[in-house]
């Protein structure tokens, strides 16, 4: 698929945007503002959950979502030599942050700094080698003293986020931090271009939902689902690549960047719109893939089914490289499919389906 450049433009400028859990306004008002054009009307809940509505008069709802939060770190502590010690926002990964560039966003602005880690010739002669822990690793921001750190603005509780920016690689990977999951936003919200621009008409309320706080425990998605009360949910998360070293298959399932969009079976998922997914799928010659979840899903798909007395819901996911890393990688013809096939869905659901097992 071949992007428009407006959507380029608008996907780099929203993943370069911090939007840590908890602190996801200003990539949530780039999102609204690109969205705006493609729907009648646009809400937004107290803890910053956005969606655009096509249709708002209609009784029948259905939701498009995806997640617009990243992970993060907090400052937790502050020696009093100034170095910063952190706790997680979200799932951080621990062992990639020695040496990593970080923006503190203090009180007066984004202040610069180092996640710290001893030189290799001082760990060698130790045999009980240091590991990145959340207890040993640290920020240092150049100020000597805690006076000077706070001087600069920080104190506990500011987020700390990684600058790592969008770029293509190869002509056929996007790589980012927080394509989990604002590569999932872009989706839904060209999903809500297509419908506009190419004229079509849905016979239902389409409900196109940027959630909060998922990496926290699916919170955005669990709190906008009692607000819409739709009849149908479709979620896009991503998932991962288990072709790269060191994943167990066995485990993890048999999911590959460029083979398509993930369609999960899991107990949270129904079946009749799982079926109406891959049956579109095959209809419109749209490659895909399966995967297998044995409990809950991991994502807001789980939030949806689960309110309301029961959603109807089902999960498309797009396999992702190395995440929760500042180097995560999609494939671009992963997500044009995933965006090709979630629009076409739509057009095929009709709110007198029959949505009862029995």
């Amino acid at each position: 698929m071949k992007f428009e450049k407006k959507s380029l433009k608008f996907l780099e400028k929203y993943l370069n945007t911090a939007s840590p859990t908890g602190f996801e306004h200003k990539g949530q008002e780039i999102w609204m503002d690109y969205i705006r054009p493609y729907v009648d009307k646009i809400e937004v809940d107290h803890y910053g959950t956005c969606y655009g509505i096509i249709n708002p008069e209609a009784e029948f709802k259905v939701v498009i979502e995806a997640h617009a939060d990243e992970i993060s770190w907090y400052v937790n502590y502050i020696t009093d030599d100034g170095l910063i010690y952190v706790i997680r926002n979200g799932g951080s990964d621990q062992t990639i942050a020695p040496s990593k560039v970080v923006h503190i966003h203090g009180e007066k602005g984004i202040v610069k700094g180092v996640f710290g880690w001893p030189a290799i010739h001082t760990r060698s002669a130790n045999q009980n080698e240091p590991t990145p822990k959340i207890e040993n690793i640290f920020i240092d921001c150049g100020a000597v003293s805690k006076k000077e750190v706070e001087d600069l603005g920080i104190y506990v509780g500011c987020m700390i986020t990684y600058p790592d920016e969008f770029f293509e690689m190869n002509d056929r990977y996007f790589v980012c931090r927080a394509l989990d999951n604002r590569i999932g936003g872009f989706m839904i919200a060209e999903v809500a271009r297509l419908l506009k621009e190419n004229k079509k008409t849905i016979p239902f309320g389409l409900y196109i939902t940027n959630s909060v706080q998922e990496e926290v425990g699916l919170y955005g998605a669990d709190m906008i689902a009692d607000t819409i009360k739709p009849n149908i949910a479709i979620v896009t998360d991503v998932t991962h690549d288990t072709t790269t070293p060191m994943i167990e298959k066995k485990k993890e399932g048999d999911q590959k960047c460029g083979a398509g969009p993930v369609v999960f079976f899991a107990p949270s998922i129904h079946h009749t719109i799982r079926e109406l997914i891959i049956d579109t799928a095959k209809t419109k010659k749209i490659p895909f893939q399966r995967a297998a979840a044995s409990r809950a899903t991991g994502t807001d798909t789980d939030a949806f089914a689960h309110s309301n007395g029961g959603v109807p819901s089902a999960l498309i996911s797009l396999p992702l490289r190395y995440m929760h890393t500042t180097v995560e990688m999609v494939s671009k013809e992963d997500v044009g499919n995933v965006i090709k096939l979630i629009y076409e869905t739509l057009l095929k659901i009709q709110p007198a389906m029959k949505l009862k097992y029995h």
